[in-house]
């Protein structure tokens, strides 16, 4: 399972992208970006300029436009309004493309096969960046953390990227902007040992349970016992407690798993 989704993963890059209204209307301009500005039924005021160092434009009629961090729908609204309140055209029809992005860098950190920085000359989204990436190595987590600064605070949002490829999952897929980290920290480990054909570490998959764990392990050896599993588990202040299990329990980070061997 985890073979096939980290192969979609790495052609996810490929796949056609989604039309620009209905995927990437949160994109927000900036320096650098090149507009194309049409007013129905008006060709004289068709324009194409790049937001300048102001974070505007100059628009015929109109004059400067500030544009730089706001989205496109946005910019259209403002045109529009500005051309209709200065009495230029009666309810004009704004369409606004962009048509080159701004080269924008994020960095892709942690078990990826290619850490570093990027540039994107196009709108990307997270699967986007982990492919740029090389996607994630064998012991990276299946969850990975998006970093993004906001009025100079730093925010932390977790994505579970196997359920990017589940259906309603493109929802999670979110866009990524300048100056994001996508981080990808190690997947989280659980360990087993005693009366099992393959003690030592392992993964710790979603929804792991104690029997699942078990047959990581290879199973229980002829002379192990299924009753009387414990595990090794600390609690929030560090103190390790020791429980007893049941086969359908979960495992939990960094839970050791002890079979006992059977008395007869």
């Amino acid at each position: 399972m985890r073979r096939w989704w980290r192969s979609v993963l790495m052609l996810c890059a490929l796949l056609p992208a989604a039309p620009a209204w209905s995927a990437d209307n949160d994109y927000r301009m900036g320096t650098g970006d090149v507009l194309r500005i049409t007013v129905y039924g008006q060709p004289d005021l068709t324009t194409e300029a790049r937001v300048g160092e102001n974070g505007g434009i100059t628009f015929p009629l109109i004059g400067d436009v500030r544009l730089a961090g706001i989205t496109p729908a946005r910019g259209e609204t403002e045109i529009a309004q500005r051309l209709s309140k200065g009495g230029f055209i009666l309810e004009p029809f704004v369409t606004l493309n962009v048509v080159q992005y701004r080269s924008q860098q994020i960095s892709v950190l942690g078990r990826v096969n290619r850490p570093g920085k990027y540039t994107l000359e196009k709108i990307s989204r997270i699967s986007d960046a982990l492919a740029l990436a090389g996607g994630i190595i064998i012991d990276g987590s299946d969850t990975v953390t998006l970093v993004r600064t906001r009025d100079g605070k730093p925010e932390y949002h977790d994505i579970d990227v196997i359920a990017l490829f589940r259906p309603g999952g493109e929802a999670s897929n979110e866009l990524v902007q300048d100056g994001d980290i996508v981080n990808v920290a190690r997947q989280p480990m659980f360990y087993i040992y005693g009366e099992v054909q393959r003690p030592g570490a392992f993964r710790l998959e979603q929804n792991m349970s104690v029997v699942q764990a078990l047959s990581m392990g290879g199973g229980v050896t002829q002379r192990g016992t299924q009753k009387g599993i414990r595990i090794l588990r600390r609690d929030a202040s560090g103190a390790m407690l020791q429980l007893d299990t049941q086969l359908a329990d979960p495992v939990k980070k960094d839970d050791v798993i002890y079979v006992k061997e059977s008395l007869f």
